[in-house]
């Protein structure tokens, strides 16, 4: 037997993240459009009357405290599970213990599943009719999209709340608070956080506030008391103790495609400096590069179009230099692509062009190519007569003739209607030109 295991953990050695965590409504920090004054999960928690939720935000914005504070206020047998560490097997007895709590003394069960992203579909499948009969409230935290990684059964049975990354002035709050706390912080440590010391752990912490109480621990356990017993963090050694910000990105949940999203709407919104910085930021976490350039291919077609041709040139060009030369040189051919398009005139008429014929394929079908244009090659199309009436344009002045191309059902119809962007107002003028000529029909 392991006597060291069995004794039991001091609260001065928790870290100072797990000591600060606020254990009443009223301490915590943050999230006020959810646990505010008034609000949903404020007044069900108050009065005891939840139904199962999700808790779904970045790192340190209060997901496993909300439920903590849960605990602490139901009157429901609290059980919480982690699912980095928990299988089914887990799940089934906390299910049976639920049952025989239920039956034995009419004693309602939440299960607490922090990071719940991490169970696997059969896992949830397990969670589902204990969920569904009411055996267990079902409260989750993921710092994933649970719209992604959450089965649809128990969405569909659970409410979203999402939690946003707290705010400077509320980081700057959990740092003071540490400061001063007497009993679970460093308050008997004599602890002098500089201004500029604080500055820079609140920005450096990106609203999570578990991140900035472990930077602020280590200096402050790292610091030598001065003459008069005080232990002054200042820039230099808050700067050591957290040195820099680790990227909140997956590249498999929300943070990727919120990341791409915000990528593309620069470059479609002519910000080549928002669009630079995306495109770091994707590159730096680790994106593939390979993604990113079909990204821009794409974009380069919708959103530049024919305002400028060569815009699908250069991305096509930045795609192959990444198979070509690798990273990390493989970033600035990156970088000038996305410089490129982000600058380049705009349209998106051949997206809308194709967009609109597609529509039209799917409400009428496959409608008849009219028989001027039909294939002639073969033997016998001349006797269907296939081809038969067929203008050939270059036998005209301009190399251009009026004639019917659509089919028949769709001769009226326009797809294309250029921008007077760029290039394309070129190509506008040219079709004007066109329809306004006197070609025999």
């Amino acid at each position: 037997m392991d006597l060291f295991a069995a004794r039991p953990r001091l609260r001065g050695e928790e870290p100072l993240a797990a000591r600060m965590r606020p254990r009443t409504l009223s301490e915590f920090v943050g999230q006020e459009h959810i646990v505010g004054p008034g609000r949903l999960l404020r007044r069900a928690i108050e009065a005891d009357r939840l139904g199962s939720l999700i808790f779904y935000g970045p790192p340190g914005t209060g997901k496993t405290t909300l439920a903590r504070i849960i605990a602490n206020t139901t009157s429901s047998r609290f059980v919480q599970l982690n699912a980095v560490t928990s299988g089914v097997a887990e799940i089934r007895q906390a299910l049976a213990e639920a049952k025989e709590q239920r039956d034995l003394y009419g004693k309602k069960t939440i299960l607490f599943i922090d990071e719940i992203h991490r169970f696997n579909r059969g896992q949830q499948d397990a969670l589902l009719p204990a969920v569904e009969s009411g055996l267990v409230t079902l409260i989750g935290a993921t710092t994933e999209n649970p719209f992604f990684e959450v089965n649809s059964p128990l969405l569909s049975r659970s409410r979203i709340f999402r939690l946003e990354s707290l705010g400077p002035r509320e980081i700057a709050s959990v740092l003071q608070a540490a400061v001063t706390d007497r009993e679970r912080g460093l308050g008997l440590l004599n602890v002098v956080l500089e201004p500029e010391a604080e500055e820079h752990l609140v920005r450096m912490a990106d609203g999570d506030a578990r991140a900035a109480l472990n930077a602020l621990e280590l200096a402050a356990l790292t610091t030598e008391p001065d003459a008069e017993g005080r232990r002054i963090i200042s820039l230099e050694i808050a700067a050591e103790s957290i040195q820099r910000k680790i990227l909140q990105y997956d590249k498999n949940g929300d943070n990727h495609y919120d990341t791409v999203s915000a990528f593309i709407k620069s470059m479609r919104g002519s910000d080549p400096d928002a669009a630079v910085f995306w495109l770091a930021r994707m590159l730096q976490a680790g994106e593939d590069p390979r993604f990113i350039a079909r990204r821009m291919v794409i974009l380069a077609a919708e959103d530049v179009g024919l305002a400028d041709p060569q815009g699908l040139v250069v991305a096509n060009s930045a795609a192959a230099a990444v198979e070509f030369v690798g990273m990390p040189e493989a970033q600035i051919p990156l970088a000038q692509a996305v410089i490129y398009l982000a600058t380049a005139p705009k349209s998106n008429a051949a997206y809308l062009a194709i967009e609109a014929a597609g529509r039209d394929m799917k409400e009428l079908g496959q409608a008849k190519v009219p028989s001027h244009l039909r294939d002639r090659s073969y033997s016998g199309a001349a006797k269907l007569g296939h081809g038969q009436g067929y203008l050939y344009p270059h036998d005209f002045p301009g190399h251009w003739v009026r004639q019917q191309y659509l089919p028949d059902s769709l001769a009226d119809r326009t797809y294309y209607h250029p921008s007077a962007e760029g290039y394309e107002a070129k190509i506008g003028d040219r079709l004007k030109a066109l329809t306004k000529s006197p070609a025999t029909s």
